[in-house]
């Protein structure tokens, strides 16, 4: 499928890149919880990589598709625009649909990570990422793994019973052996779900003529942020305002430091010059935010959320006007 395509068929493209990636997002998660469980991975582990991480497989397919197809402008939005969307638009239509309740010191050292794991990405991004960054990057997540393994594994801690809970907020596939085939299948709809993505939307924004960085801050940034909206939106349901801050915690952790740390290595990155100029700090403002949030409250109300989502919006209404 080229540039030249019919701009209906690059529009289907991408609908079902969508389509693909959030169900293969959903099987890869509720099948790696069945084998998981099954080889014994603890309650602790399996929330804090499958579930927190595995909500990211998504935009790691999509950013390293980007990547090897020298799309860095979508490589890069397609993270940024997730994390602040994820702080932004999914922790404010969580907190519109129910105010959230939160346990600060269940959440303070991933807020913080979050947060430190941000600005060394936008530390290292400066015009783009070299493939040493990008393992940097990546050194980083595996040092925070390391770190939250050794002190959970010691003794309880609210940070434990969090990624604990994260476990149980997800249903797993029923038997190994379907969790076996749902991850098979999982990782198949992710691969077909980001290349048609990744074809569909340039295509589109070559034929319309927007720049690529708006598509991926925007579209491919929601479409890929399904999973972890799902997360969320069931814990907060459910009264479970730490599952639901958590899970965006993880995911925007996980994005900044693993996907991009890919990326980069997958192919050097350049960067958009409006992403260094707006929507980098964008998505350092909202992680601020949120971390600021778990020091001095105790709950995210509707007025909160009102606040996000009206924040979200005006930031994708200024790209009308700067693309």
């Amino acid at each position: 499928m080229s540039a030249e395509t019919h701009p209906f068929l690059l529009l289907a493209a991408l609908v079902a890149g969508l389509a693909l990636l959030a169900g293969g997002g959903e099987f890869l998660v509720r099948g790696a919880l069945a084998v998981g469980r099954r080889l014994g991975l603890s309650p602790l582990l399996a929330g804090l990589v499958i579930v927190g991480f595995g909500t990211s497989t998504p935009e790691l397919a999509v950013s390293l598709e980007a990547a090897a197809r020298g799309a860095d402008d979508l490589a890069l939005a397609n993270v940024v625009g997730s994390n602040a969307g994820n702080i932004l638009l999914i922790l404010g239509l969580c907190a519109l649909v129910t105010p959230l309740t939160v346990t600060p010191r269940a959440l303070r050292r991933d807020g913080w990570a979050m947060l430190g794991g941000t600005g060394l990405l936008l530390a290292l991004l400066g015009g783009g990422l070299m493939r040493w960054e990008g393992g940097l990057l990546l050194a980083g997540l595996v040092g925070y793994l390391v770190v939250a393994w050794r002190s959970e594994s010691r003794a309880a801690t609210p940070e434990g019973a969090l990624h604990a809970a994260e476990a149980v907020a997800v249903t797993p596939a029923g038997r190994t052996a379907t969790g076996a085939v749902l991850v098979v299948a999982g990782l198949a709809l992710l691969m077909g779900g980001a290349r048609l993505l990744v074809v569909g939307a340039g295509g589109l924004a070559e034929a319309a003529g927007i720049p690529p960085a708006v598509i991926g801050l925007t579209v491919v940034a929601v479409g890929t942020s399904l999973p972890e909206l799902a997360v969320s939106l069931v814990a907060a349901l459910r009264g479970s305002g730490d599952v639901a801050v958590g899970n965006i915690l993880g995911s925007n952790l996980f994005n900044a430091l693993g996907i991009l740390g890919a990326a980069a290595l997958v192919s050097p990155l350049q960067a958009a010059p409006r992403l260094l100029a707006v929507d980098q700090w964008v998505m350092l403002g909202a992680a601020a935010a949120l971390v600021l949030f778990l020091y001095t409250g105790h709950r995210l109300g509707r007025r909160e959320g009102a606040a996000l989502l009206l924040a979200w919006l005006g930031w994708v209404a200024a790209m009308a006007v700067w693309p």
